[in-house]
């Protein structure tokens, strides 16, 4: 067989299925899964395990028999435990009905996406960004185009006037993730301004991606124990989609849980997509996420106490003269730049031959993250001193 010929010619599949770009993340996590004392840094969770207080809330549903069909846009209960939270979180009121329960932080994505982007669109992603902003763009049909952020001693920026220039006709999204994944770039109230300006005056939709916002580290960007947020400035006639998962804060990377905020205006077209989806999420899924947010305050609170030890322990990488380290901001990542790399997977692949720790490639980030390695370190202290020593001592031999 003529190894040139594709595969829609073979099958006739859709281009936008075929281009479903392939993950770099998971191409290095498949590598050195399992390998006995690795240490696995590559990929966006925690050490911690799912509270025993959620998996009982699930247990006690599933015991009660809530195994049939529910409301496509999510349980009352849950709704109004996500709605009460973001008072809490935003200090102002908060409406239950804008909120859409989904089956994890991506099908929320997704949603978004195919309610505002299609074939010929186009779609602004500052970068280096989580790759799975790009996939789900490219399976809705439109197009990623990749707006490259800028970074000093300070950290990453996003590039305003860059930004504006790579507005075409087809312009439709513009994605903002922040705190960020991989960066911690986390954006000031300013920077929302401007995004939100910028959009209003191109007639934009915004998609944020606000997941990591109780994970903020610098005190000038801290807002009552948050990152700040376009719900700060933004107005209800303003076109903004939040995307949403509990997998962060309450070590739920498992359950496949989350939600959109939309404009109520949109629910029958967004509890259309939700039937078209899921039909719906499991109920004992979502009576674990009740629990998460009702009881979850000090499990929370632990996780952000950690990340913000790891950020200091993994900052010690930078005095190996061979990493260029500005301290992130926000969310739990470190990314690092590798001085004299080429090929980040490379060097990601040999970390697990050489050294048993196991980061992502910045390459999966897209072109901007070429030369850098994501390193989460939402993990127990002794794991990433460990891990510290193990790169320090690897990455002279990996850069030579």
């Amino acid at each position: 067989m003529n190894a040139s010929v594709s595969i829609s010619s073979l099958l006739n599949l859709r281009p936008e299925a075929e281009q479903a770009p392939t993950s770099g993340i998971v191409d290095v996590f498949s590598y050195g899964r399992g390998r006995p004392g690795i240490i696995p840094l590559w990929v966006g969770e925690g050490d911690l395990p799912t509270p025993a207080f959620i998996c009982e809330a699930a247990a006690r549903s599933l015991k009660d028999g809530e195994t049939f069909y529910t409301y496509q846009r999510g349980i009352p209960e849950l709704r109004q435990a996500i709605a009460s939270y973001h008072e809490q979180v935003y200090g102002k009121p908060f409406d239950l009905e804008r909120i859409f329960v989904t089956s994890g932080g991506m099908p929320a994505m997704q949603i978004a996406f195919r309610m505002t982007c299609g074939a010929g669109d186009e779609v602004l992603v500052p970068t280096p960004a989580w790759p799975n902003f790009v996939g789900a763009i490219t399976i809705s049909g439109a197009r990623a185009v990749a707006v490259p952020m800028t970074i000093d001693a300070q950290g990453w920026h996003l590039d305003f006037e860059r930004l504006e220039q790579s507005i075409t006709p087809r312009t439709r999204v513009l994605v903002i993730n922040s705190p960020s994944n991989p960066t911690g770039w986390t954006a000031s109230r300013a920077d929302l301004k401007a995004a939100l300006e910028l959009a209003r005056r191109h007639g934009l939709w915004i998609v944020a991606d606000e997941i990591y916002s109780r994970f903020v580290h610098d005190p000038a960007l801290t807002v009552e124990g948050r990152s700040p947020s376009f719900r700060d400035i933004m107005t209800p006639e303003d076109k903004i989609l939040f995307v949403q998962t509990f997998s962060k804060n309450w070590a739920m990377t498992g359950w496949r849980l989350g939600w959109i905020e939309a404009p109520p205006a949109l629910g029958q077209v967004i509890e259309n997509l939700l039937q078209y989806q899921t039909s719906g999420t499991p109920v004992f899924v979502q009576r674990a996420g009740v629990a998460a947010i009702e009881q979850g305050d000090d499990f929370l609170a632990e996780q952000i106490a950690q990340a913000k030890a790891g950020r200091e322990i993994v900052g010690r990488l930078a005095e190996t003269g061979l990493v260029e380290l500005p301290p992130p901001s926000g969310a739990f990542y470190a990314f690092l730049k590798i001085k004299g790399a080429t090929s980040s997977k490379d060097i990601a692949f040999r970390l697990i031959d050489e050294a048993n720790v196991g980061l992502a490639p910045g390459s999966a980030f897209g072109e901007a993250g070429e030369g850098y390695l994501r390193l989460c370190y939402l993990r127990k202290a002794e794991d990433l001193e460990e891990a510290v020593r193990r790169i320090a001592a690897a990455l002279p031999k990996l850069v030579a």
